[in-house]
């Protein structure tokens, strides 16, 4: 009996080690995201052009991690079911029919986000019709240019890591969303600066990328319009998109408020997409490995079945609070204001964040993961494009109560 017991802590501690390390590696990528924040805290002056401006940046964020999420999730377990090959070309239909589905959910997530965006503007800021125009336009070209960056990035790191032996539920979709979000807010920012630019041009430019992007949802759609697995993608995001869109304008409205309450504390604004994007990756990694144990039938599809899945949930949530010192390092450098006490009240600031956002999201992942799989659907549609909308609006709000919790003014 005690030698079953000994065997059985070994095999659960070498499970957390492999799930820990990985997870690290892949946080590390969300270094990645402090250049996205830099880069935030260095544009703050183009979000004084349009009360939009700043609202819908975490709507951009999300709304490439639905479609990044959904991506990734169905990559990484068709990679581990052989019903998706590691390799762009050459590949099964599958995997195609997964690509153009991936290029009609950019435009419906794009014109759903402006909607959500518009009717949050109405009554927060008196949005008018000129508004959403504007919105939709800068949204839909900003969708387009990170559509045709991260999409081959994301699929070139699943044939890499499946490849060498790493497991993609744990590396791909952290990897993914911290380069889609360092792009995205590259994108959003070049956008913007064409929107706001007094050269009617840049608006001619932002407007052709919109077009572009219609060309290849008008292209698609009589082409797969009777492929099974195509339609059932599309059907079965939907719901997802309408709730993402929902959430995520919410999100937007919190970080407005976070802006009147640290004012020009840059450092917080350098850490915002490193923190979503982990916390993303915490309930993307839990998410998916427990989607692909489902789906292999070694994790029962039951809640009391969470402690056969302690081990990639403590391996993820302890790599994430490694990051998180890191942050407030990098963060605090950048801003040139390191100090023991500056480091030890910011660190406190992103830990009490931890804390609230991790555990929050790693019950909404394995919920979701449980609750589509009891029902038939495929919980790679669901997982993480919900969880990971869901990790920005519960980071954004964690962070918005931890700064009122220590009066970090």
């Amino acid at each position: 009996m005690g030698g079953f017991v000994l065997t059985s802590f070994k095999s659960n501690l070498g499970k957390f080690n492999k799930t820990f390390r990985e997870s690290l590696m892949a946080y590390a990528f969300n270094v990645l995201g402090i250049v996205a924040g830099t880069t935030v805290a260095l544009n703050l002056r183009l979000f004084e052009f349009a009360p939009w401006a700043i609202a819908i940046y975490p709507a951009m964020l999300s709304a490439r991690g639905v479609i990044g999420g959904l991506l990734s999730g169905r990559l990484s377990t068709g990679l581990h079911l052989g019903t998706v090959q590691p390799r762009f070309f050459g590949n099964t239909k599958s995997f195609y029919e997964l690509i153009h589905a991936v290029v009609v959910l950019t435009l419906e997530t794009s014109v759903l986000m402006s909607v959500f965006a518009a009717l949050f503007g109405i009554f927060l800021w008196g949005a008018t019709v000129s508004d959403f125009v504007n919105i939709l336009a800068v949204i839909l070209a900003t969708m387009s240019l990170a559509l045709v960056i991260i999409s081959p990035l994301t699929v070139t790191v699943s044939c890499l890591s499946f490849r060498h032996g790493l497991d993609p539920d744990v590396i791909l979709y952290p990897v993914e969303s911290t380069v889609s979000d360092l792009f995205v807010t590259l994108c959003y920012f070049l956008v913007l600066n064409l929107f706001f630019s007094h050269d009617s041009s840049g608006r001619y430019l932002i407007a052709l990328l919109g077009l572009i992007l219609l060309s290849a949802v008008a292209y698609i759609l009589p082409k797969n319009i009777r492929e099974h697995e195509f339609v059932e993608t599309i059907k079965e995001s939907i719901l997802t998109l309408v709730l993402v869109a929902f959430i995520v304008n919410m999100t937007g409205s919190v970080l407005s408020k976070i802006t009147e309450s640290v004012g020009g504390k840059r450092e917080v604004y350098t850490a915002y997409p490193a923190l979503i994007d982990t916390i993303g990756d915490v309930g993307a990694v839990v998410g998916s490995t427990a989607t692909t144990k489902l789906a292999l039938g070694t994790l029962k599809s039951s809640f009391h079945a969470v402690r056969n899945h302690a081990t990639e949930i403590f391996g993820a949530w302890a790599a994430s609070l490694t990051v998180f010192a890191l942050y407030s390092v990098l963060s605090l450098v950048i801003q040139g204001i390191l100090t023991l006490n500056t480091f030890l009240t910011f660190s406190g600031l992103l830990f009490i964040t931890n804390l609230m956002a991790a555990s929050s999201i790693i019950i909404v992942a394995y919920m979701v993961a449980i609750l589509t799989f009891q029902r038939g659907l495929d919980p790679d549609n669901f997982v993480i494009p919900i969880e990971s909308s869901l990790a920005d609006g519960i980071t954004t709000i964690s962070l918005f109560i931890a700064l009122n919790l220590i009066s970090y003014v």
